[in-house]
């Protein structure tokens, strides 16, 4: 029997620069979902990449004195260097530049919405962004949401698409087929539709903008950022042509991992534009906030910038994916500060759960001989902590809360459980409910092993190596007989104990 698929995809970054600390988050959010729907034996496919055309980067690359191609190929290699630290286990990556995987599938979605009536030469008014690259609306300039920006009066020639063709569709599935987490993005993106432009500007000429993909048909045009970014969730699929059937078996995306200032081009533009070429609409969206620099936003100007390579070369990949995704709310804004990062790493890794680690195989070596005692019968009931604390709470996309509660349920509980029987105590009595008590910590850890393992991957094959157990294989993964209680066998010989997280000062 098939496995049930899941697609997952994170936005793709813009590569005028190096990656930045947001976007760790979000591949951070994206892996651990999709290490999850392996767990539980679905055919995951992950999908990340870059944006890599517009006027920045070819500003950007003129001022570096260097080739555009030249220039995003760099900057596309330092986000391939920040998916290899952050074990992100992506199944793809997708770049605009790509003009045999990409390219065919933007002029393919071109053509459909032009024959369609949806996209019509015209002429366009209003106010631009330079510094994001983005049209606003004269609502969006007056009310100051772009106060500090250069932003200019502009008219052009060009594409427009006509979004108000699909306005009422829209409303129909936002929030409803379409999914947006949390809830109260969907009103948002709601109140924008509502209010928002009745057409968008899809191209620009080509002395304006010249680092793009030609617009068919039209050599003074390239494509603006919708239909050139946005078609990177179907070409990387091999749409058109689907030469390998992935598009088919994996389309429609099942999630889309965005930040909420991409909302409206992901949950109207999008979607807008799908309806248009007669395509499958993804099926939701989880939408995070900005991770701000002690309570400020991140600029280089300031100099407040967390590069996120260096911090995962400071302190590993897996405390950092802790920090990410414990210590900043899922669908909101949080706070990165270097003082917290140090508190969190010694209090929550070192001590609660590396000690825990350490001194549970300390007393199975000493006690024991490393060796795992004939389990008892145990009032330990995990399957509420899989049910009730993880599952459901990952069926939301709940993130930190899921953190929070292994935590709660598994580490602290049994941090509690060892000072509540005093193994050492009942070891010097020479009493047999020692070997109940060892037994129920090492099958404890065996679990965690299993709750961790979408979040601190390399933390959780460290502890299956120290129980002497093979690494979670997600491919031969059985979630209903490996989550059961009993599974560590009496016999087995436990491996050797190493420290999980060396308690720090700061490095």
């Amino acid at each position: 029997m098939p496995k049930e698929k899941f697609y997952v995809t994170t936005s793709i970054v813009y590569a005028n620069a190096k990656p930045h600390i947001g976007f760790a988050l979000e591949l951070a959010q994206a892996d651990a979902i999709a290490r999850w729907q392996r767990l539980l034996g679905k055919d995951v496919y992950f999908l990340t990449g870059t944006d890599e055309h517009g006027i920045k980067i070819y500003n950007a690359a003129k001022e570096a004195g260097k080739d555009p191609q030249a220039f995003v190929d760099e900057n596309a290699a330092a986000v391939r260097q920040l998916l290899e630290k952050l074990n992100i286990s992506k199944t793809d990556f997708i770049r605009t530049t790509d003009r045999k995987r990409h390219w065919p599938a933007a002029q393919k979605m071109w053509e459909l919405l032009q024959n369609n009536g949806d996209v019509e030469r015209g002429h366009y008014a209003g106010y631009y962004s330079v510094t994001d690259e983005a049209y606003i609306t004269k609502t969006e300039y007056e009310s100051g949401e772009y106060a500090g920006k250069k932003v200019i009066e502009l008219k052009e020639d060009n594409y427009l698409f006509k979004l108000d063709r699909y306005k009422q569709q829209l409303k129909n599935v936002i929030g409803r087929t379409l999914s947006i987490i949390p809830a109260h993005r969907a009103e948002e993106t709601l109140n924008f539709l509502e209010a928002g432009p009745s057409e968008i500007s899809f191209s620009r000429p080509k002395d304006r903008l010249p680092w793009g993909i030609p617009v068919p048909g039209d050599d003074s045009q390239v494509m603006y950022v919708w239909c050139d970014a946005l078609t990177n969730y179907v070409s990387a699929l091999g749409y058109p042509d689907d030469p390998d059937g992935k598009y088919k078996k994996y389309w429609p995306a099942d999630l889309h991992v965005i930040g909420k200032d991409i909302l409206r081009f992901h949950a109207i533009f999008w979607p807008a534009m799908l309806m248009g070429a007669k395509l499958a609409l993804p099926k939701e969206i989880l939408v995070h906030g900005h991770i701000l620099a002690e309570g400020k936003k991140m600029s280089k100007s300031v100099g407040n910038v967390i590069d996120p390579i260096e911090l995962i070369d400071k302190w590993g990949a897996d405390a950092v994916r802790y920090y990410l995704l414990r210590e900043i709310p899922t669908t909101e804004d949080g706070d990165y500060s270097g003082t917290r990062f140090v508190e969190v790493y010694n209090s929550a890794l070192a001590n609660d759960l590396g000690n825990l680690l350490s001194r549970t195989l300390a007393m199975a070596h000493q006690y024991l001989d490393g060796v795992v005692p004939t389990p008892t019968q145990s009032e330990i009931n995990i399957s509420f902590a899989y049910e009730g604390l993880i599952k459901n709470q990952m069926d939301m996309f709940n993130l930190s809360r899921v953190l929070e509660n292994i935590w709660e349920r598994a580490v602290s509980w049994q941090n509690q459980y060892i000072d509540s029987t005093k193994p050492w105590q009942l070891a010097k009595d020479g009493d047999e409910k020692l070997k109940e008590v060892l037994y129920n910590l090492l099958e404890n850890m065996r679990h965690l092993s299993i709750m961790l393992y979408p979040f601190l991957p390399e933390t959780s094959d460290k502890i299956c190596k120290q129980l002497g157990l093979e690494p979670i294989n997600p491919d031969n993964f059985d979630f209903a007989k490996e989550t059961e209680w009993g599974g560590l066998p009496a016999g087995h010989k436990l491996g050797q104990s190493e420290i999980l997280f060396p308690k720090q000062e700061d490095k």
